[in-house]
């Protein structure tokens, strides 16, 4: 293997006697004779290198602080929608509830039983008021797929074409986010005829 190249420089020839490379020790092996550099030479090649690594540790940096960004961005929305699935749970009791008061006044029942299922009820929206859960806001408003879930259509003279005219099971928001879409009957044309 004389003459090899190795690294900008040439590898030392084998001689009689030598001892293979393999069985050379870890930090004989491929010994390389470098090529005689000029200190300037030597300069640019260190301060490329310099400069390679500034970038490499700058880019890094930059990502790791993109990450840290994310991961504290990724947690404020988990922390502010935690609150989704028990809301989401509690939404049937409430339902269940408001049919109670409708039952009740229906009946004509004024007692004491349906002002406490009203008094449950009202405590109850206002504890999801405050952790930012409101009701869907949908009579009388133009039906939109990403609020509003359409159970059935109405020939209506009375509204424009695509008007929510009944809300069949109320709807709510988490924040920004539909926790449950309202289900919603909505509006036709009235056919002609």
């Amino acid at each position: 293997m004389s003459g090899g190249k190795c690294d900008g420089g040439t590898e030392e020839p084998w001689r009689p006697g030598d001892r293979t490379t393999e069985s050379r020790p870890p930090g004989q092996r491929g010994r390389c004779r470098r090529a005689a550099q000029s200190p300037e030479a030597r300069l640019q090649t260190a301060e490329k290198q310099r400069d390679e690594y500034l970038e490499l540790a700058k880019q890094t940096r930059a990502d790791f602080e993109n990450y840290q960004k994310r991961a504290q961005r990724d947690l404020a929305t988990e922390r502010r929608y935690a609150q989704a699935p028990l809301a989401g749970d509690l939404l049937a009791a409430l339902d269940n509830l408001e049919r109670a008061l409708a039952a009740a006044s229906q009946a004509g029942d004024r007692g004491a039983l349906g002002q406490g299922v009203a008094l449950v009820h009202n405590q109850l929206l206002d504890a999801l008021r405050r952790h930012g859960i409101t009701r869907i806001d949908a009579q009388g408003k133009p039906f939109d797929p990403n609020l509003h879930q359409a159970v059935m259509q109405q020939p209506s003279a009375d509204h424009p074409p695509q008007t929510v005219v009944q809300v069949l099971e109320p709807g709510y928001m988490i924040h920004e986010r539909v926790l449950r879409p309202a289900r919603v009957a909505v509006s036709t044309a009235p056919a002609q005829g």
